[in-house]
């Protein structure tokens, strides 16, 4: 249950940011004939006729020209039957949007884009507000992780939930897109704090084959249904100050958990809280009938635990020693690797046709049995084996595009959710590698460094998209 927050805002940027299909406004009072509000929009040809988004016809000369009776022509070296005069369209003077935009509302009432006008020159704003997002994560990862190996896992997920919560709220109300992207970047901080504090609770609390279903499994299918109630409500909510509102829901039910959720005991024991982390355990041992020992810590691991204690985490322990290091850094670049990736396939959902509800709905919904064959995986298979061979599943799929993109549409689809499987899988795997191969002390610092640099890849997998201006292989390619 406390992990719905997190899963439920994580992608909600696709839908508040959705660019409508869109084009230069022509204004009532312009007295322009049917035939003139039709043509005053030019035609670009790229492989089919397209409306401008971003320019129309002089509108003083167009108003003229519709004074006039004069007849449009769209068409260059064909001319009309009739007694009206006729103009070529391709030789009239075009303007900016100067009275704005109309946008499409087939799909969405409104959106952060249509509400700011964050197209046309503006268009740069969109991947920016992303990057704004993403960056927040960034430092909410540096932040949350400092803070929860210091002061405990508890408090720390629960104020990251209340961040994402108020933040939600707040980005509903605002004004101005200035404002928007600095209630977003709050909004970011708390949504991957969230993320990690949850996965290393859970890894520390749970033991054997049951954590390795937690990290595996459990945690992600949780997320993935989180994402899914997102895209109902989406859909049943088109407004985006209204769907802001909603996404606070989940944080706000997670308020009793408060009083059900314990703190970590081994963060206890790393602590020096011998008698805290002890409680603890007897109260599981009496919930799951099971008898305790009569003494669960023994004396020399309490004065470990003493030693622990008395110690200062930070960043800098990560790379101390060599073997530590060496791990930390390969970490690093395979989490920043499989973000770039699968970030990019998801923001990918905007370029395909159809429904962009129906579109965002299965591209979630395929991740559901790669998490099952992670979860086979990692009962079954070395970690280091299965992270190796879904990445190069993963790579080889999104290679093979370039050569169906144009050829066979379907295929290429297949090779997209082949993609999509492999990168899924590589990811939660690298969760459950990570957590297994850094000490309690500093696991929660561990995890959130290598989510700092996973939040690297996400803020620039919205960039990557623009490189589809030069075709649309270059995105799935890098």
């Amino acid at each position: 249950m406390r992990y719905v927050p997190c899963g439920y805002n994580l992608l909600s940027v696709i839908f508040l940011l959705a660019s409508p299909p869109h084009h230069c406004d022509i204004p009532a009072h312009s007295n322009l004939s049917q035939e003139w509000i039709q043509a005053s929009i030019p035609v670009q040809v790229a492989g089919q006729p397209e409306r401008s988004s971003c320019s129309r016809y002089e509108l003083g000369l167009v108003r003229n020209l519709s004074a006039m009776g004069a007849s449009p022509n769209w068409m260059q070296n064909q001319s009309l039957q009739g007694s009206r005069p006729e103009v070529h369209l391709s030789q009239l003077k075009q303007e900016g949007c100067k009275d704005g935009w109309t946008y499409s509302t087939e799909y969405f009432q409104s959106t952060v884009v249509t509400e700011f006008d964050l197209v046309c020159s503006e268009q740069w704003k969109q991947p920016l507000t992303s990057l704004t997002y993403f960056l927040g994560g960034l430092v909410g990862c540096f932040v949350s992780g400092i803070i929860s190996d210091r002061i405990g896992r508890k408090p720390v997920l629960f104020g990251s939930i209340a961040v994402l919560s108020v933040f939600s709220t707040a980005i509903a109300f605002a004004p101005s897109w200035p404002v928007f992207i600095v209630f977003f970047f709050m909004l970011g901080m708390g949504q991957l704090s969230c993320y990690i504090v949850v996965f290393v609770l859970g890894t520390e609390i749970l033991v054997g084959s049951t954590r390795v279903f937690f990290s595996s499994l459990g945690m992600p299918l949780v997320y993935v249904i989180a994402m899914m109630l997102l895209t109902g409500t989406a859909y049943l909510v088109r407004s985006w100050r209204h769907l802001s509102l909603m996404m606070a829901a989940p944080g706000l039910a997670c308020i009793p958990l408060w009083w059900m959720v314990p703190e970590s005991p081994r963060w206890l024991l790393s602590q020096g809280r011998l008698q805290e982390a002890e409680l603890l355990l007897r109260s599981a041992a009496l919930k799951n009938r099971v008898e305790a020992p009569p003494v669960i810590f023994l004396p020399p691991k309490a004065e470990k635990a003493g030693s622990q204690k008395a110690e200062s985490v930070s960043f800098l322990d990560l790379l101390k020693t060599a073997n530590i290091r060496h791990i930390t850094v390969k970490l690093w670049l395979i989490w920043f690797s499989t973000s770039v990736s699968y970030y990019g396939l998801s923001f990918s959902m905007s370029t395909l046709n159809g429904n962009p509800f129906l579109n965002y709905f299965l591209l979630t919904a395929v991740e559901v049995p790669a998490y099952f064959a992670c979860y086979l995986a990692a009962r079954c298979f070395p970690r280091r084996l299965t992270l190796i061979s879904f990445s190069l599943l993963g790579a080889l799929a999104l290679l093979l595009i370039q050569v169906t993109v144009h050829s066979n549409p379907t295929l290429t689809l297949i090779l997209v959710l082949l993609g999509k499987i492999g990168v899924l899988v590589a990811n939660a795997m690298v969760y459950t590698y990570t957590g297994e191969l850094t000490p309690t002390v500093i696991r929660n610092t561990a995890m959130s460094s290598c989510a700092m640099f996973s939040r690297v890849g996400s803020s620039v997998s919205p960039y990557l998209l623009e490189t589809g201006l030069h075709g649309p292989v270059a995105p799935k390619l890098l």
